[in-house]
């Protein structure tokens, strides 16, 4: 073969497209829309999201019969998991039983807020709000599993994954957006009752003002969800969702129990030494030393207990470390920093009490770590109080949560150095002291917690009714062993001791009323995840 042959032949295969080459030629000069996108093509905009504006659900009530095709649709096209579902479909019945019988179903799934509650609360940034499309995505690598974004949001959006240990959610099926597709549920609808459409952001918040999505759905104004129902044939405002009034008990989230109760004992514990010191107590003698390493060392032990249980309550525990990300923005990254500070200074203060025999300078040391400790330490159960707070569910309203996570501090810490200061064999005075702060503290929070049950069993308002309904209910029994271990360990026990009992009944009554108070506590805390009524879109008929 010539050097011209080569050539030759070498120009005749350049001229041949590939496979590749073709599809591509192929592709410039015919329509490459999806087979199936003359049937949802109307149910799409013309054009993407501008400037000020984002993608949104559009729903049309009117012509949503509740066969779920779309929660069908979603569940297989985006190949979830059994039991899993990013759509739900909700019910409304007339609020007005005099009123014809109606039936009107809700498809829900997530709103892709303007200020999502998810984004917010995350700790470790685990959600980004597209900037061009305004869809809310949750980035799974990046997830732990705290949960707290299934708290944090009114609508149940977000969904926890045991299996794989995080959190999914809806995302409007962005990778088919992309390729001018329909999201799964668009295309599944036999009615085409749900539709992709573009809104204006600051219409948006207008219209957020005003209402909420739905009846039983939280205020708008909160998170400023873009999705829209409506409906030409009915007024829903004039509907109640059909599980109104049917609650039922949430997960414990013993861990959560386990962490809150151990970390406010500790703070308690502190706070009643540096109280003691102010008072003109010292560890100068034995007993008073002995008191302070008992103190100390308790106080340390319940906080790194208490952090420590914290992370069992993540699905990946390994990322725990990316909880800090999110410190500008989330109170549980905040809570988490202020334990942090609180956890090691406590550990210093039992070591620095345990080797004052042998370096006398430890003694100086203590006094500024214990006001270090004591002031980290309620910034942290403040921040508590925040994480709770910001979820918006009613029992969970600021003023209840502070007053029942501060008390906690107050009557463990006061019962914990009661027993401590009895065992240590201090003088009569501080004992009673502390078992006297146990008393009226205890007292201070049993009153307000039986109150708190009255006034919300009589409340007009549907969650908190419901919260007492579960309370006297469902959870009667640990609600009431809850009542009488506190009862007994912090207002009985203290008041024996204060009629002048002997040092050895004294220390043992002390001793009692510290299991009992700790085991009320727990399940106070327990109560508080359980008895919550969480925000939600309307549901279903209760089975």
């Amino acid at each position: 073969m010539t050097l011209a042959d080569l050539v030759a032949g070498a120009l005749a295969e350049q001229q041949q497209l590939s496979a590749v080459e073709r599809f591509s030629q192929w592709h410039e000069h015919h329509d490459a829309s999806p087979l199936q996108s003359r049937h949802y093509r109307s149910l799409m905009p013309a054009n993407p999201p501008g400037a000020g504006e984002q993608y949104a659900f559009d729903v049309d009530l009117d012509a949503c019969s509740g066969c779920k095709s779309c929660v069908v649709a979603c569940h297989a096209l985006n190949g979830l998991d059994k039991q899993e579902s990013w759509r739900d479909v909700g019910l409304l019945m007339p609020a007005d039983p005099a009123a014809p019988a109606v039936l009107q179903y809700v498809t829900t799934a997530c709103h892709h807020c303007l200020e999502p509650a998810c984004a917010s609360g995350c700790p470790v940034n685990a959600y980004e709000k597209d900037p061009v499309t305004g869809i809310v995505r949750h980035l799974d690598d990046q997830c732990f599993g705290c949960t707290y974004c299934t708290m944090a949001c009114p609508y149940e959006a977000p969904k926890y994954h045991a299996g794989k240990g995080i959190v999914r959610k809806c995302d409007m099926c962005t990778h088919r957006l992309a390729d001018g597709e329909a999201p799964a549920c668009v295309q599944s609808c036999p009615n085409e009752a749900i539709r992709i459409t573009v809104v204006k952001t600051e219409e948006v918040r207008r219209q957020c003002g005003e209402g909420s999505l739905a009846p039983g759905a939280v205020t708008s104004a909160f998170t400023l969800p873009t999705t829209r129902f409506t409906s030409a044939k009915r007024d829903v405002s004039k509907f109640r969702p059909a599980d109104e009034g049917h609650a039922r008990p949430q997960h414990a989230h013993g861990a959560l129990v386990v962490m809150l109760v151990l970390t406010q004992a500790a703070v308690g514990a502190l706070a009643a030494v540096l109280a003691w010191a102010w008072l003109g107590g010292g560890w100068s003698t034995a007993s008073g030393a002995q008191f302070l390493t008992g103190m100390a060392t308790l106080a340390a032990m319940a906080a790194v207990v208490g952090v420590a249980a914290a992370t069992l309550h993540l699905g990946r525990p390994q990322y725990a470390f990316r909880a800090l990300l999110g410190v500008t923005h989330s109170w549980l990254s905040r809570e988490i920093v202020a334990f942090g500070a609180f956890m090691p200074l406590a550990v210093a203060i039992a070591a620095a009490a345990w080797a004052m025999p042998y370096w006398p300078v430890a003694e100086r040391l203590i006094p500024p770590a214990l006001a270090a400790a004591v002031g980290s330490g309620l910034v942290a159960i403040w921040c508590s109080v925040k994480i709770y707070q910001f979820t918006r569910r009613p029992f969970w309203v600021g003023a209840n949560t502070a007053a029942k996570f501060f008390l906690t501090a107050g009557v463990l810490g006061a019962s914990v150095a009661c027993a401590g200061a009895a065992w240590a064999g201090e003088p009569p005075s501080p004992v009673r002291a502390f078992a006297f702060a146990t008393f009226f503290l205890t007292l201070a929070k049993v009153a307000f917690e039986v109150s708190q049950l009255r006034a919300i069993a009589l409340t007009e308002q549907t969650s908190l009714a419901s919260s007492a309904k579960l309370l006297r209910n469902a959870l009667r029994l640990t609600t009431s062993w809850r009542l009488a271990l506190g009862t007994m360990g912090g207002i009985v026990a203290p008041a024996i001791s204060l009629l002048r009992a002997s040092d050895t009944t004294t220390a043992w009554l002390a001793l009692l009323a510290c299991g009992l108070c700790l085991a009320g506590e727990l399940l106070e805390r327990t109560l508080f995840f359980q008895a919550v009524v969480p925000l939600k879109m309307p549901g279903g008929l209760p089975a």
